[in-house]
């Protein structure tokens, strides 16, 4: 593997083929500089000649860098669906414009439309094959899809054409760990925070990924990049958390719990989070099932059996979604966004046929020939009753363990998606176990039969038995391998990934107690509930 180039050497790059009017590469390299050191005065000003060369010529391929900013402000804004018809629009002026299509691509695959972004990034690589930053966009939109082994190979394609470029690497090591390929990807993270020092996203994701031991050279990037005053939060809060799991595998309790209080407020302030939303939401939940929702109207069978796993995070659904789809009539779908995305904007009037029809017709999308489909969305406890309505042939399994455990886990993790903003507050998580435990009840007194309750530590300390009888639960047959689900090789996404990977163990539940003298309120606060687990 080439090593990456120095400043000055991509300087002297770019200024010989600017002279020999390589100007595409001539940019790349300049803007690659400017990535490192954003304010370096040669390199402006040679991008800066580039660009207005390609404005002032009546063949440029490209808008010039005003348009290409309003373009790219439109974009940053979540403003997708103008950015889009902008994007679109510039190309039939420039429809040769490689910068217009990569942009173009990115917007698409931000709306989901992966499939559209492909096609567009593939179109950018035909005018440009040597662009790099194309082909591993390419990748991002081959993971959205699913096709992990070829998104892969587009990160190596962009490697190799840019072997310094961190994004590609980080991006890569996302796809391997989805896949398995735990070793492999570790050395791709450590690739990128060894280009990028300061890049907290990978440094996240390496921390969850490895175990560290003493003298990491790590932790030591990490307590440097802490120590710039530039830094954003948001960053900061991403390797706060990451040193947290460092000292936590060193057995640095205490300097792991305040690295973790600093990370949560953090993340807590940048989410400006209420308890009091997710306590209306779920009154109003409530208050929608005892009116007149009832089953849908004469459901046409479907023609496959929906089996969701639900619970609080980190209560074990990932555990069980791996060992379900261990079995030959399982496809396990991982988190499905959409009961949310069907649910949420009918919650002031309800449509029972339309949550069935919507759901059936994305399952089918998956086009996947198994019987049964897991999907393992936490939050859809939230949903329950209309789940059930809509759904009369699903299952419904309630993942349940200590809640000490789960509120633990909970808090010393970062979670992407802001929809979890609950995590972040010993108290806010004490307020939202407890709404959630009195749903989960309000759920039973109304469906009780059709609710599976399994204890995560139940399901540690005798594995058979436990898997016997969710499979009984599930109507599916006995099938040896669901008891070496770690040797099943399908796509996991959550951070669960490399646990899932492993034999069954016991034990984790009671990872709290090296910290109890630090989460009192929270033991406090939950009170005797974890004696009903």
């Amino acid at each position: 593997m080439s090593r990456p180039l120095t400043i000055e050497e991509a300087l002297s790059r770019a200024k010989k083929a600017a002279k020999q009017g390589k100007s595409d590469v001539a940019a790349q390299l300049f803007a690659a500089i400017l990535q490192q050191e954003p304010n370096h005065p040669v390199a402006r000003k040679g991008l800066r000649k580039l660009q207005s060369a390609r404005g002032s010529s009546p063949k440029s391929r490209d808008p010039s860098q005003q348009q290409m900013n309003a373009l790219i402000q439109l974009y940053s804004a979540g403003r997708l669906d103008e950015a889009e018809g902008a994007c679109r629009s510039s190309l039939q002026t420039f429809p040769n414009s490689v910068l217009v299509a990569n942009l173009l691509g990115s917007v698409l695959q931000a709306q989901g439309k992966f499939e559209e972004a492909v096609s567009v990034f593939d179109g950018a690589i035909r005018i440009l094959p040597g662009f790099a930053e194309a082909h591993s966009n390419r990748g991002n939109a081959l993971k959205g899809l699913g096709r992990l082994e070829e998104s892969v190979a587009s990160y190596d394609r962009a490697i190799e054409l840019k072997p310094d470029m961190a994004d590609a690497w980080h991006n890569r090591a996302n796809a391997l760990k989805d896949l398995g390929i735990l070793d492999d990807a570790i050395a791709s993270y450590e690739e990128a925070v060894s280009l990028r020092p300061n890049f907290a996203e990978a440094h996240r994701s390496l921390s969850a990924l490895k175990t560290f031991e003493a003298n990491d050279r790590q932790v030591t990037l990490m307590e440097r990049a802490l120590m710039h005053g530039d830094l954003p939060d948001a960053a900061r809060t991403e390797i706060l958390f990451a040193l947290a799991k460092a000292y936590e595998d060193l057995g640095e309790y205490d300097r792991c719990f305040e690295y973790l209080e600093q990370g949560n407020r953090l993340r807590r302030n940048a989410l400006n989070f209420d308890i009091e939303d997710d306590k209306n939401l779920f009154a109003r939940i409530k208050t929608m099932a005892d009116g007149d929702i009832g089953p849908a109207a004469a459901p046409e069978s479907a023609h496959v059996t929906p089996l969701f796993i639900v619970g609080m995070m980190r209560s074990g659904t990932s555990l069980v979604e791996q060992i379900l789809a261990s079995h030959s009539d399982v496809h396990g779908a991982g988190e499905l966004e959409t009961m949310n995305q069907l649910i949420v904007p009918r919650l002031s009037s309800m449509d029972i046929d339309a949550v069935r029809a919507g759901y059936l017709k994305a399952l089918s999308a998956l086009n996947v020939s198994e019987r049964f489909i897991t999907d393992k969305m936490p939050l859809n406890f939230r949903w329950l009753g209309i789940i059930l309505a809509a759904l009369p042939e699903a299952r419904i399994i309630h993942v349940t363990r200590d809640p000490r455990a789960v509120c633990w886990s909970i808090y010393k993790h970062y979670f992407p998606d802001e929809g979890n903003a609950y995590a972040y507050g010993l108290q806010d998580l004490v307020e939202y176990h407890a709404l959630y435990e009195d749903l989960m009840s309000f759920w039973r007194e109304r469906h009780a039969d059709r609710i599976y309750d399994l204890c995560y530590e139940d399901l540690t300390r005798d594995q058979e038995q436990e898997t016997r009888k969710l499979l009984a639960f599930c109507d599916l047959d006995w099938q040896e391998q669901c008891l070496d689900f770690h040797k099943t090789r399908r796509a996991v996404k959550t951070i669960s990934a490399s646990q899932v990977r492993r034999k069954m163990y016991q034990g984790s539940s009671d990872a709290w107690k090296q910290y109890e003298h630090h989460l009192q309120p929270l033991i406090d606060g939950l009170g005797n509930r974890y004696e009903l687990v």
